[in-house]
């Protein structure tokens, strides 16, 4: 086997290992976030380890109400697509108002699951 070939081989597996790994970290990441909701928990220390459970907001826009929403067309040449971040761009840059955009996304709660070792 030449070391081209040992480097590709090697590769392989590695992406094979990352793909388990995710899988088994999705898979305890949703049992772990399940516990916490059952037992209406927000932090636990457990194993040596602290859990905090934070939910935030994300917005999800709908590209045609936000198309409809926006003063010049032209801005959506910008957006191209509704993207979160270029949206609040915008807005911080008092390009539009929220009172403008206010009926164009819905609220989506995100769990983030933090682990710190203690």
């Amino acid at each position: 086997m030449t070391a081209v070939e040992a480097k590709l081989r090697r590769y392989y597996e590695l992406k094979q290992q990352i793909k388990q790994l995710s899988d088994e970290l999705a898979e305890l990441r949703d049992e772990l976030i399940g516990y916490c909701m059952e037992h209406e928990v927000r932090q636990l220390e457990a194993g040596g380890c602290k859990l905090t459970l934070v939910v935030q907001q994300r917005r999800e826009y709908d590209d045609a109400k936000l198309l409809s929403a926006l003063p010049e067309p032209e801005l959506w040449r910008m957006l191209s697509r509704a993207d979160t971040a270029k949206v609040a761009s915008l807005v911080k840059l008092n390009v539009l108002t929220e009172e403008q955009i206010k009926d164009t996304y819905l609220l989506k709660d995100v769990q983030l699951l933090q682990v710190v070792k203690k």
